[in-house]
Order: structure tokens, then C-alpha cells, then sequence
């Protein structure tokens, strides 16, 4: 077996991996970056790239679609080609894991090692019993993997994830997808307009990562009218017959169903790839789920030498946020001991399905619980289907929550759903870093005809809605977040 000893082991060649590598090389030139599996990226492979894709060519049928409505008829049918389809996502798919490649070609041979680490102690890995390395700081970048029942498993091939779709030559006749979440409602939507028969199921209600309710029922009903969503569906039986899945449930009238599908689309959650590195061998400490716990704005762990990014931290599991992670980890660890608190922005997430659902700063979830005992917060509100550019475009369906504090004004968070909110959460997310007051994001330049206006709408409600003052102030201090 070979044997090296290192300054940093970076554990994972994904987004978080290769920011941690780069980051730590900054500092010292021992560093290493092992992988297991192909590179590329989960995000270029199968996550956020190639959804978009097919969303993309999905958004192509539904303009035809909706031409009509503005007195253009379009000549004949349209004719959706599966095959062209998916020739295209897989194309550019493979064009932007390329464009990763060269980045990965470009660090020394010497620096990447091919195999699965796992721990023997807190400063030793074994990978694939070929090679023994002993590191003085270790980075945990393993990312992460789509998670489903184990009964789900005698569904054999007629069950698949995101990555099963990417790799399709046609598209299906018809799918059921499990879980309304970001991946599933952008891809049971996509497929859903490019011809297949798409029905979804979800558990508790939940749509997206919407935490206000209100806001939550409005993307039910409104993705409800374009294909069969069951946010709380009660299924009886699923089980496979012949190259199909037959699936039994109670309808929202509690009428039971039955409905022939071609494959069942699990996007029931991701599981953090930390369960095969016997972790356990660090004497880190781990959360409820086995995940090593995390200073927020280090990423160091309990043991002082070990950190985590990325998908493998289960904080927020997008690329932006791995990269930063990556950045953070990697610089600490190549730095170390001088441990240095990275930058962490205000969050902010979007779900590219139509319309779309996007969230920035805190949720009304958390805004609940951290005033719970006294309510310093309030919610400005517009709705999107009276609202003038979007009326202008057809596009004239959503709603949008402002979330801001009484007593200071400052903007808190906001949840919507919304005709290119993608654009509206980007300045909501940008004033929310800035920590800007209600007040002065409406001194903020606003265009008209716009889709922006909605949201000087809602920030107007929310103002006036505020009860600002230092009294107010010391009250919301004394139950507040920093009570």
C-alpha cells in the first residue's frame, strides 16, 4: 500500500471539493483531492444545468401554447420530437461538465487520488485499500445523493432519480413523481408540457421549501391547474406490472384511484454522503442525521483539524452555497490553526418552475420561531394577477410575502411565487445583506412598466404595517433573536 503525508486532504472533487482544494493551495503545496466517482460537478451532471435544459425546451412548447391568447395561431400542430429533446439536454449537458474537466485537468496528477476515502482516525484515510494518507487538516466535501424508501426498491428499473432522466435517449409516455420539492416540481413540470403524462404526490402539504402557508397553497392550486399535484397524498399500493407501475391512492375527494405509470420519479430528499467514511473513527461530533457539526461561518467541526462543505454539511444544499463552503473550509484548513470566519451571505433559493418560487433571508418559519413570544415582525403582501407587466406578458399569477421587523424597519426575508422572481429575490437578497430598513429599499429606483413594481407594492403594505421607535426597538430586543 502506498503511503503520503499531507498538509490538507480534501475529501470530494465536486463544487465544495475543488474550492477547498484551491483554497488550501493558496497556503501550502501538499495538498490532495480525492474522488471516487467521475468529476464533473453534481450541478453540471445532473442537478442544476441540465434541469434547465429541459426546462428550457419545455418553456418553448408552453410560449407556442400560449400564443393564442394574444390572437397569434400558430400553424398546425406541434409536434414534440422526445428524441431531439433529450438530444439537446445531453449535448449542452455534456458541454458544461467539460467546461469543469479543463478546471480539473488542470491541477497535477500528483494532487488527485481516485477512490473512496474512509477514516482510521482523525488524521489517517484508507483509499480503496491502495493508498494510506496522513493529513494534519482534513476537508469533508462528499456532496450528496438522492434518498427513497427502501420499498421503493422492488420497482427495480422503473424507478429512477434526476440522473436516470438526464440520461434518457426519449421521454416516457408518463411518469409519477414523488416529492414537490425543487427537483420535483422542475422536472414533473418540464415533462409535464413536453407531452408526458406527469402526476405528483407529496407528504404534509409541502410544495417547494415554502414555509408560509399562505403563499404555499397559492403554488398548489396554481401548479394544480396544469397537471395533477396531490401536496398530501394518501397512497395505498404502488407496485410493478410488467414495464409498468401500478399505483393506487385516494384522490383529494377521498375517491381511491388507480393510474398506470412508466416510471416512478423519487424526489423524496438527498442524503449527505458521510454514512461510508467510518466518521465515526474521528470522535467528531455528529448530528441526530450522522452529520459532523459545523461552525457556520468556519466550517470547522468539534475536531479542531476536520472540516466540512458543501452538500456534506446539510446546511443549504445549493452550488453557490458549496462554493462559498468550499472557499471557507479549504482556507481554514490550508491556513490552520489561524481559523478565520468566512464570509456567509444572505440565503437565497429559487425553484425554476413557472411560476416561479423563490425565497431570500429568513422564512416565516424561523421569523415564528424566533419571535414567538411577542409577533416583531410584519407581512407585506401583493398579489401578481392584477399587477400591470405581468398582466401585459399573460404571466399574471403569484404572490409575494415581505417579512420586516417593528421597531428598526429592517427588511427580515421574504417567500413568493411569481412570474421571473428569480430577478426580485436577487434585490430582495442583496438589500437583506445590506441590511437595509423597508423604508430605504422604497427610496430604491423603480422602472415602470415593470415586474418590479409588485414588489414596491408589497414593500408599501409592509411599511405601512410597521410600528418603528426605540420603544418598540427595546421591546423586540428583549424577545427577540437576541433576547
Amino acid at each position: 500500500m502506498k503511503k503520503i503525508t499531507v498538509d490538507v486532504a480534501v475529501i470530494g472533487g465536486g463544487t465544495a471539493g475543488l474550492g477547498a482544494y484551491r483554497a488550501a493551495k493558496a497556503h501550502t503545496k501538499k495538498v490532495v483531492m480525492i474522488e471516487g466517482g467521475p468529476y464533473g460537478t453534481t450541478c453540471a451532471r445532473v442537478g442544476c444545468m441540465p434541469s434547465k435544459l429541459l426546462i428550457a425546451a419545455a418553456e418553448a412548447v408552453h410560449h407556442i401554447q400560449k400564443a393564442p391568447g394574444f390572437g397569434v395561431h400558430p400553424e398546425g400542430e406541434i409536434r414534440i420530437d422526445g428524441r431531439e429533446v433529450m438530444a439537446r439536454v445531453k449535448r449542452e449537458r455534456d458541454r458544461f461538465v467539460g467546461f469543469v474537466l479543463e478546471g480539473v485537468d488542470s491541477i497535477p496528477d500528483e494532487d488527485k487520488i481516485q477512490g473512496y476515502a474512509r477514516f482510521v482516525d482523525a488524521h489517517t484515510l484508507i483509499v480503496d485499500d491502495h493508498t494510506e494518507i496522513h493529513a494534519e487538516r482534513i476537508v469533508i466535501a462528499t456532496g450528496s445523493r438522492p434518498s427513497w424508501p427502501a420499498a421503493w426498491n422492488e420497482l427495480g428499473d422503473r424507478l429512477i432519480i434526476n440522473d436516470d432522466v438526464f440520461n434518457w435517449d426519449d421521454l416516457p409516455h408518463s411518469v409519477a413523481v414523488f416529492g414537490p420539492g425543487v427537483i420535483g416540481l422542475e422536472l414533473g413540470q418540464a415533462l409535464h408540457r413536453l407531452g408526458v403524462q406527469v402526476i405528483m404526490f407529496g407528504m404534509g402539504g409541502l410544495v417547494g421549501p415554502l414555509t408560509d402557508e399562505a403563499v404555499r397553497d397559492y403554488a398548489a392550486k396554481t401548479l394544480n391547474e396544469e397537471f395533477y399535484l396531490d401536496a398530501d397524498a394518501k397512497v395505498e399500493q404502488m407496485f410493478r406490472d410488467g414495464d409498468s407501475v401500478i399505483i393506487r391512492y385516494l384522490d383529494k375527494a377521498g375517491q381511491q384511484q388507480e393510474t398506470r405509470v412508466d416510471y416512478v420519479l423519487a424526489a423524496t430528499g438527498r442524503r449527505a454522503n458521510v454514512d461510508k467514511l467510518d466518521i465515526a473513527n474521528t470522535g467528531v461530533q455528529l448530528d441526530n442525521r450522522g452529520i459532523p457539526v459545523a461552525d457556520r461561518f468556519t466550517l470547522q467541526t468539534s475536531v479542531p483539524h476536520l472540516f466540512i462543505a458543501g452538500d456534506a454539511s446539510n446546511q443549504l444544499p445549493l452550488l453557490h452555497e458549496a462554493a462559498d463552503q468550499g472557499r471557507i473550509a479549504g482556507d481554514n484548513a490550508g491556513r490552520f490553526p489561524d481559523i478565520r470566519a468566512g464570509l456567509r451571505r444572505s440565503s437565497i433559493s429559487v425553484v425554476f418552475s413557472d411560476p416561479q418560487i423563490a425565497m431570500v433571508g429568513s422564512t416565516l418559519r424561523e421569523l415564528n420561531q424566533k419571535y414567538s413570544s411577542c409577533g416583531c415582525f410584519e407581512i407585506g403582501e401583493v398579489s401578481f394577477e392584477d399587477q400591470g407587466r405581468s398582466r401585459v406578458m399573460l404571466r399574471n399569477k403569484g404572490l409575494l410575502h415581505v417579512y420586516g421587523e417593528h421597531g428598526t424597519g429592517r427588511f427580515l426575508g421574504a417567500e413568493m411565487m411569481g412570474p421571473n422572481v428569480e430577478h426580485i429575490a436577487h434585490l430582495l437578497a442583496w438589500a437583506h445583506q445590506q441590511q437595509m430598513t423597508v423604508s430605504q429599499m422604497l427610496d430604491m429606483p423603480f422602472y415602470h412598466p415593470v415586474i418590479e413594481e409588485g414588489l414596491r407594492t408589497a414593500l408599501r403594505d409592509l411599511n405601512a404595517k410597521l410600528h418603528l421607535g426605540p420603544e418598540m426597538v427595546k421591546r423586540c430586543l428583549d424577545c427577540g433573536p437576541g433576547a
